[in-house]
């Protein structure tokens, strides 16, 4: 029993990291007030660019180009939301058409419909005293990103309520008419928040393709940006929120992979295909219960128009 809860933990922190940095993202984004759907496609993008770049170059370098690839695609975002104005869910939704449909045309014409070629994985640190102790050892043998996936959003919380630069991001986000007339940037602001929610969103890709599995494949990120925007919307657009529910849908994640690995017999009573859409029951289980109760900006979704001040 140890040891299926220790392959249970280690599993959760293996998926983590991907799920958490997209929910982050989605956070800084919708807190500025510019709705974010484009997650998936930006994690995509950013898994893509990670697994090739890493083919030609170090993998901590790999994981760099997948962040500026999807901070590329948030720029995208943010140029037609912001300058002009565009309907924010369409256009995300526009881009994660974009990063699928380009992925696919791409990973068929360089390599293969499956995937690219294994990469070599990041570094994976062994904390000495732990890697002996039943049940602690889980928390040993993971990348860098696993860590820093579990620090992250204790700065971001900090950084985004006691801060002035994240009373400045709240500010566009729930009174950008009022931000304005202090000074502040409004377009400028929400700007950086959606490229900086690329640039998270693209790490959490360059985590699946690079630190959970060794390649780019076909199906990545598989619904997960999706997930982390659910994360976000369950954790009420707060970083340590968001954190929670991501953690808890990459546990359901694992939950399945146990369930599959360490009780095979499982499968023949319980269809697989229940085991595969069971991360997902448990996002439309958790929002479903979320019902109405939520904390989004006052903002969030409506354009700032200067000239109606």
């Amino acid at each position: 029993m140890l040891s299926v809860l220790e392959a249970l933990v280690f599993s959760t922190l293996d998926y983590a990291p991907a799920l958490v940095f997209a929910a982050l993202g989605a956070v800084l984004s919708e807190r500025s007030g510019v709705v974010n759907v484009g997650v998936e496609g930006m994690m995509r993008a950013g898994a893509f660019a990670a697994a090739v770049a890493s083919l030609a170059v170090p993998t901590p370098l790999g994981v760099v180009c997948g962040m500026a690839a999807g901070a590329a695609l948030a720029a995208v975002h943010g140029y037609l939301c912001i300058r002009w104005r565009s309907d924010q869910v369409v256009s995300g939704m526009a881009l994660n058409l974009v990063a699928l449909a380009g992925g696919t045309f791409l990973l068929e014409a360089l390599w293969s419909p499956t995937g690219t070629p294994p990469i070599e994985q990041l570094h994976r640190w062994v904390l000495p005293g732990l890697d002996q102790v039943p049940l602690l050892r889980a928390l040993s043998g993971h990348s860098s990103l696993t860590y820093l996936a579990a620090v992250l959003p204790f700065l971001f919380h900090f950084a985004l309520f006691r801060t002035p630069v994240g009373l400045r991001v709240r500010a566009v986000g729930e009174k950008p008419a009022a931000a304005a007339t202090l000074g502040l940037s409004v377009p400028a602001l929400r700007y950086g928040c959606v490229v900086g929610s690329g640039l998270l969103a693209g790490l959490g890709g360059a985590a699946l393709s690079t630190s959970t599995l060794d390649r780019f494949e076909h199906h990545m990120p598989a619904g997960l940006g999706f997930m982390a925007v659910a994360a976000m919307v369950f954790g009420r657009w707060t970083p340590l929120g968001a954190f929670g529910a991501a953690a808890f849908f990459a546990l359901g994640n694992a939950l399945r992979i146990g369930l599959a690995s360490s009780a095979p017999g499982l499968v023949e009573v319980i269809p697989q295909g229940f085991l595969l859409t069971l991360p997902y029951a448990l996002t439309l289980l958790v929002l479903a219960a979320q019902g109405k109760k939520g904390a989004a900006p006052a903002a969030l979704g409506t354009p700032y128009q200067p000239e109606a001040r």
